[in-house]
């Protein structure tokens, strides 16, 4: 019954969303479009779980000023690189080649090439749009970046050719060659003996895009966000938290809290927070038989969870594209984010939309894009909500 409840409840607050979604026409600014997602529902609102709240200090201390933030948002920073591993310098000198270029629609596509970890190189593709001046920017991170950028039979996942439609220079990254080999992440400084948890790698990589993507001449480069979905949707918010160049993130249905009952909310994996070297753990739920290993079950005991990581972001805005795997229940770890825009004197910095199923649709995605409208293009004409 607990299940059928929250089904016919997602289903619910989905045709809701779908209503706000069809009253865009009826708005004058993208604001009024948006504004409905950054709010929980009043059943959930100022309801905190059992997450510990990121304005305490490790140490029991309350935070209770902007300055006080400045320090715990330090200690948190520094706790989980501390866990995590410390990332290599990052690479800010280089500058992205230009493999190949082409003209497609109204937009240039580039092949480009760049080092994301010392000693390991990527493709990707950068799409510029016609016109002159600076343009907002957005990274768009999956398996492979060829469906960003709409060559792929996967729909809705197109983030970066429909933002380049829209005037946003992007950039399409993936990690084509291991996902090809199963072992999916980036490894530093090798898979036999990573240094550093492989997701934390992977923001450490969108750090080095970040610098390569902010020396693009058509770029501006405090209006640089990023987004992906699913496997992007962890790299997305990993990278968004990690490294606060990122003027705003959106995680398409990543799993933003950690769950052991959903196979999909894996951060065991040895590929996210559960690095051992090889031979690896058989992939799927823990079990007795098959159990967590490296620092992921050391996360559990010690009590930390992603929202630590959320509050990281704030003021800067982030978007819950939610689906299966991040329901409206996951407002309450989005709470913890809220009550410190709060004491920063900020609202309506964190947003999630809800669907039922875990693939992005067209409205999930108009959300996302209506997102990027308004935090890298209205905001920087004006001041925007507070």
């Amino acid at each position: 019954m607990n299940r059928l409840y929250l089904s016919l409840f997602c289903a619910v607050c989905f045709f809701f969303q779908l209503e706000a979604v069809a009253q865009k026409t009826t708005n004058s600014s993208v604001w009024g479009q948006i504004a409905p997602y950054f709010s929980p529902p009043d059943s959930l609102k100022d309801s905190f779980g059992n997450y510990s709240s990121p304005l305490v200090f490790y140490n029991g201390d309350t935070v209770k000023t902007a300055q006080d933030w400045t320090k715990r948002r330090r200690e948190i920073l520094t706790q989980w690189h501390g866990m995590m591993g410390e990332w290599p310098a990052l690479l800010e000198d280089q500058e992205m080649e230009i493999v190949e270029s082409s003209k497609r629609e109204d937009f240039t596509q580039h092949t480009v090439q760049f080092e994301w970890v010392p000693g390991q190189t990527t493709t990707g593709y950068l799409l510029v749009p016609e016109g002159e001046g600076k343009f907002p920017a957005v990274i768009t991170v999956f398996y492979e970046p060829e469906t960003a950028i709409g060559l792929s039979d996967k729909p809705f996942r197109d983030f970066a050719y429909q933002l380049v439609k829209r005037g946003f220079v992007t950039l399409s990254l993936g990690t084509t060659e291991t996902t090809n080999n199963k072992t999916y992440s980036i490894y530093y400084p090798s898979i036999d003996e990573a240094t550093v948890e492989p997701l934390s790698t992977l923001a450490y990589a969108a750090a080095n895009a970040w610098h390569v993507l902010a020396k693009v001449p058509e770029v501006d480069s405090t209006r640089i966000g990023i987004a992906g979905h699913s496997y992007g949707g962890k790299w997305a918010m990993f990278a968004s938290a990690l490294y606060d160049k990122f003027a705003c993130a959106a995680w398409s249905d990543p799993g933003i809290v950690f769950q052991q009952d959903r196979p999909s909310i894996n951060y065991w994996e040895p590929w996210y927070l559960g690095y051992h070297p090889p031979p690896w753990r058989k992939r799927g739920l823990p079990t007795e038989d098959n159990p967590m290993r490296g620092l992921y079950p050391i996360l559990l005991e010690k009590g930390h969870d992603l929202h630590e990581l959320h509050a990281l972001m704030a003021p800067r805005p982030f978007l819950v594209s939610g689906g299966s795997e991040d329901p409206v229940k996951q407002w309450i770890p989005l709470n913890h984010t809220i009550a410190v825009n709060r004491l920063l004197g900020y609202e309506n910095r964190v947003g999630m939309t809800n669907r039922p199923d875990h693939s992005p649709n067209e409205d999930s995605n108009e959300v996302i894009y209506l997102f990027f409208e308004h935090f890298l293009k209205e905001q920087a004409k004006e001041a925007g909500p507070k």
